[in-house]
């Protein structure tokens, strides 16, 4: 086991399952101890349990819906109680439902933006004063592709992801002059349960299966982004390229890539 993480404390959101877990696996492989936050006490405690089992390393759970900011202020507030910093907070919480906008129904759409986007908030502010008192700490919000390329049946999904890179490009000019640093993450689409609720067809993932990055290779970018921070991830990088393309000539992207974007 490296130790390149020895003594750095990371908070993550959403990590009972998922790219969530695969991050916490690996930062305690790295000699890093991960805090695990989440909604189900059951997936958090047998993920604590293996990353033990397997690492060695104790990784720290607690029970909180992102979407409830007074639980999360209590809850990092316990943390910092505990550990006294939080060196790196991954805002990895989120979900999708695919759906056309005119069949989204508002509680899927309130939902969404609880957690995708007021979560993030709520936990970013939590941890932030915290941060500023020590001037270090690294702050890395799992965005998407979606946020800056928008396609049928995701637009309050796209919205949601779109908020997130909004809130991370205003909150890292605002710590220009700090020691902390703001980093979006925009992957593509991941290998895991996350389509199980956001597509229940199973029509985009059998499209774009493909195309799905490994969550493992996905972790081992962000634990590379902590080691080294910089603005922004895009995975894969032709992806990137891609939504860069669209949004400087969007017309022409959606004439000739319109019916392959339509695919859920």
């Amino acid at each position: 086991m490296s130790n390149h993480l020895q003594e750095k404390i990371v908070v993550i959101t959403g990590a009972s399952s998922g790219i969530g877990l695969t991050i916490a696996r690996d930062i305690a492989k790295q000699g890093g101890t991960p805090i695990l936050l989440a909604r189900s006490t059951g997936k958090l405690a047998a993920a604590s349990e293996e990353i033990l089992k397997t690492t060695g390393i104790e990784a720290p759970f607690y029970t909180v819906d992102v979407g409830d900011a007074k639980a999360v202020a209590k809850t990092f507030q316990h943390i910092l109680d505990e550990y006294h910093k939080v060196d790196v907070l991954i805002n990895n919480a989120g979900y999708a439902i695919f759906d056309t906008f005119v069949d989204a129904k508002i509680e899927d759409i309130k939902g969404m933006f609880d957690v995708n986007v007021f979560g993030l908030i709520a936990c970013t502010q939590a941890v932030l004063p915290a941060m500023l008192e020590r001037n270090e700490g690294h702050i890395i919000n799992i965005a998407s592709q979606a946020g800056k390329l928008a396609t049928p049946k995701s637009s309050v999904y796209s919205a949601t992801k779109h908020s997130v890179l909004a809130i991370s490009n205003s909150l890292r000019m605002e710590l220009i002059d700090s020691n902390i640093f703001v980093s979006a993450v925009n992957p593509g689409p991941i290998k895991t349960p996350f389509f199980k609720r956001a597509d229940t067809s199973g029509n985009y993932t059998k499209n774009v299966e493909k195309f799905m990055l490994e969550s493992s290779f996905v972790s081992e970018k962000i634990i590379q982004l902590i080691e080294r921070p910089k603005r922004e991830l895009n995975l894969p990088r032709w992806m990137g390229i891609g939504t860069t393309f669209y949004q400087l000539f969007p017309s022409l992207v959606e004439k000739i890539a319109g019916k392959k974007l339509n695919q859920k």
